[in-house]
């Protein structure tokens, strides 16, 4: 648990810190507020369209009777709504990135260039970069498909889909929140993808703590917004922690160097005698 909450911490950070730097604050809003707008009008279509879809995909259940028909598809409808909110809590992070990603590449160099230490750039050009970033994310996308597809089978389950699912379903967000955010600061120290999850599932606990909270925050639309430059500025100190940065250029004054230590004599050296001058 000393992990975890060690992992949320970043987080308060990260919203720290955009609070006490109010024009990257602002800075970081400008994506988001475009891929909130994309989301909510297609969230709104997913919840006009959820119950003509499930009646399309349980023809068998059209003879059913009341008020059987209705609780089925009712909860199919449910199940169905649910996996797009699933969804687009991933996709959000890794979309507003994608668009954002100037905008988070600037951002998170300031949180590197605050803390001390070399600012580590990627040096390439910004569009490959975006290939690079549209390339692992769609990698990423692949694996939380696969998960939310397992999740809503397992919803059918009597109890355990109503209260084990939701819980997993939330830890899974949170971790790959958790990468999406921190492989900004990351992908400019040249860490691949493989290595990105080796070090987040290495620091499980850490990783939860921070995407967890994140997660559910991010089901409120407009909160998602607004803590998004917070979140990218927390998730370069856990970057920073993941790769032994912490703490490194803190305190430290280049101007005046650490005098060095006297010469030791050899300990297996003979003394010499001192003569008096005649």
């Amino acid at each position: 648990m000393r992990d975890f909450g060690a992992g949320f911490g970043f987080l308060v950070q990260g919203q720290k810190w955009v609070a006490r730097h109010g024009r990257w604050f602002g800075f970081g809003l400008l994506p988001g507020l475009v891929t909130l707008v994309l989301y909510v009008g297609a969230l709104i279509g997913l919840g006009y369209g959820a119950d003509d879809l499930t009646a399309w995909a349980t023809p068998f259940a059209d003879d059913w009777t009341s008020p059987w028909q209705g609780i089925f598809r009712g909860f199919l409808t449910g199940l169905v709504f649910a996996l797009g909110l699933f969804l687009a809590v991933i996709t959000f992070t890794a979309v507003t990135l994608l668009v954002g990603q100037p905008f988070y590449e600037s951002l998170s160099e300031q949180v590197d260039r605050t803390e001390g230490g070399e600012v580590p750039k990627s040096g390439l050009p910004l569009w490959r970069e975006l290939w690079i970033s549209a390339r692992d994310s769609l990698r990423v996308l692949a694996r939380v498909a696969l998960y939310g597809i397992l999740l809503f089978a397992c919803g059918f389950i009597p109890v355990v889909g109503q209260t084990v699912v939701p819980v997993v379903g939330f830890c899974v967000s949170g971790f790959f929140l958790a990468h999406e955010l921190t492989s900004v600061a990351l992908q400019r120290r040249g860490v691949e993808l493989k290595e990105r999850l080796r070090m987040l599932r290495g620091r499980r606990t850490l990783t939860l703590g921070f995407g967890v909270p994140l997660a559910l925050s991010f089901v409120v639309p407009f909160v998602a917004v607004l803590l998004m430059p917070g979140a990218v500025a927390g998730a370069t100190l856990m970057a920073r922690e993941l790769t032994g940065e912490a703490g490194k250029g803190k305190g430290e004054n280049p101007a005046q160097p650490v005098p060095a230590e006297a010469p030791q004599p050899h300990p297996y050296a003979r003394p010499q005698a001192h003569h008096p001058r005649p």
